[in-house]
Formats: structure tokens, sequence, C-alpha cells
């Protein structure tokens, strides 16, 4: 799932950061207030006060996501207040959601807290539009 991300220097004296960068980490003393878009995979820990919108999300147990997401892979164990829109979803049993979900696939563990509507999606249609790079 992780991979090792190289950073290359360019002749201007910028950074490429899209060589090779497949995955990044909001760490657990970062708060966000704001919407983040990702065409990498997303690793959460911190708290985020926006939408999320990319491709796979993860979220550790003790982060919470105020704010709709969109993926088409989602790994919740945290606390989300808001709908989830991922084409397969595992809701862990430390998770604690307040919103929607829609999805194609779906694991519920056992002990996990979900306030709202299920609402299973046709496989044919894609849940997730192509992210603008």
């Amino acid at each position: 799932m992780f991979s090792r991300k190289t950073v290359a220097n360019t002749s201007a004296g910028r950074i490429d950061r899209s060589v090779g960068g497949t995955f990044s980490i909001l760490g657990a003393d970062l708060v966000v207030r704001g919407d983040v878009t990702a065409t990498s995979d997303l690793h959460i820990d911190g708290d985020v006060d926006g939408d999320i919108h990319c491709a796979s999300v993860v979220q550790g147990e003790q982060s919470t996501i105020r704010g709709s997401i969109i993926a088409k892979t989602a790994r919740l164990s945290g606390k989300v207040v808001g709908n989830v829109e991922a084409t397969e979803l595992v809701v862990l049993r430390s998770a604690r959601i307040e919103g929607d979900l829609h999805y194609e696939a779906l694991t519920i563990e056992h002990g996990a807290q979900v306030d709202g509507r299920l609402s299973r999606r046709a496989a044919e249609s894609s849940i997730v539009p192509a992210l603008a790079g």
C-alpha cells in the first residue's frame, strides 16, 4: 500500500513531487480547515474540517473528519460527520459515522457505529469521477 516517494530536482530549481508519489499523510497533530483534494492515496490521522476527494483514504482511529468523503476506496476507523461515497467501503469497529453511506461493496465490523442511511450503488455506475491533475 505504501511506496517510497521520490522527489526530483528540475533544471529550474523547483522540486517535482509527482515523480513516484503515491500517497500523502496528514499527521495526528495536523488540523486542516478546508477541502482536501488529491490524485493520490491519503492516510489521515489528524482532523479535517472540509470535504475530501481522493483515490483512496485510510482514516486513523483518533482522526475526525467533518465533511463529505468521495473516494474509490475508503477504510474508516475514526469519527466522520458527513456523507461517504466509495466504490469499496470498509468501516472498522472503532469508527463512528454520522452520515449516509453510498457504496458498491461494503464491510462493517462488529462494534462500528453508523447513524445514517446505507445506499448500494450499481457496479456499472462510477461513484468517483476522474480527478483532474
